[in-house]
């Protein structure tokens, strides 16, 4: 914080995200807050948290959370998880150049999966900018980070049985592209929302609050989240407790059934 504060730039790498909580003081205290407190007179925005999240499949207690819901309540910080190399790269370097502190989610199971070619040129993505994957006419399906290649798959599911999903990446989480999700839900009438996180609490439940204050007429069923389960992260029941395709599908399916 001091060195992005004297016009340096910083990048804190917390080997796990489980492990952020410690710094948690000086993040929500210290760096969202610099520039408030001193009114703008300084500020620590050359400050880039990364912090690699989520399941990999044997990683227990502490190294399989997905905390971005801690950070999504701090006005001052912006909070980012891409899915991709692609996307990791662009948002990176956004993140790295945004006037900012950054929290930048990295799902480490994507670490071992060659699944994009990055291009080696300079390029950055939107901060805030969703990213329309797929597009639909019957249920708009939200993710970010490595639970959208799951809902990818819920789409592809859903597809054999006739249902057209309209899949939204977030990628930014604070702030987060309200209009691009809201203009689906107006289209679609029905919105399903997953993460890895637990549910209560997670930022799904400020996805649902937002969409149905604002598309509430639009709505033709009740918005569905699939997330974890409200319980310490499992290490024998990762399988079961981390949401996958064939839920999402379920969900993806009760909402279109319902309003028919």
């Amino acid at each position: 914080i001091g060195y992005a504060a004297m016009g340096g730039t910083a990048i804190a790498e917390i080997q796990f995200a489980d492990y952020i909580f410690p710094a948690l003081d000086q993040l929500v205290n210290e760096a969202a807050k610099f520039r408030y407190r001193s009114g703008n007179q300084w500020n620590c925005g050359g400050l880039t948290i990364r912090a690699p999240c989520g399941a990999v499949g044997h990683g227990g207690h502490y190294h399989s959370q997905s905390p971005e819901s801690y950070f999504t309540n701090t006005p001052g910080l912006r909070v980012v998880m891409p899915r991709s190399p692609i996307a990791a790269k662009g948002l990176l370097l956004a993140s790295i150049r945004c006037p900012d502190p950054v929290v930048f989610f990295e799902p480490k199971v994507l670490y071992r999966s060659a699944v994009e070619d990055v291009p080696e040129g300079d390029y950055e993505l939107e901060l805030g900018k969703a990213e329309v994957i797929k597009e639909g006419t019957d249920v708009t399906v939200v993710g970010w980070g490595a639970q959208v290649y799951v809902l990818e798959k819920a789409c592809e599911m859903a597809a054999k049985e006739g249902i057209s999903c309209e899949l939204i990446d977030l990628q930014s989480l604070l702030p987060w592209d309200v209009d691009t999700v809201a203009a689906s839900v107006e289209k679609t009438g029905k919105l399903v929302i997953s993460h890895e996180a637990p549910i209560t609490s997670g930022f799904a439940a400020e996805v649902s609050s937002t969409i149905q204050e604002q598309c509430f007429f639009s709505l033709e069923a009740p918005i569905q989240r699939i997330c974890g389960y409200d319980t310490p992260f499992p290490l024998l029941f990762e399988k079961v407790y981390v949401p996958d395709e064939l839920r999402n599908f379920e969900a993806i399916k009760s909402v279109v059934e319902y309003s028919k």
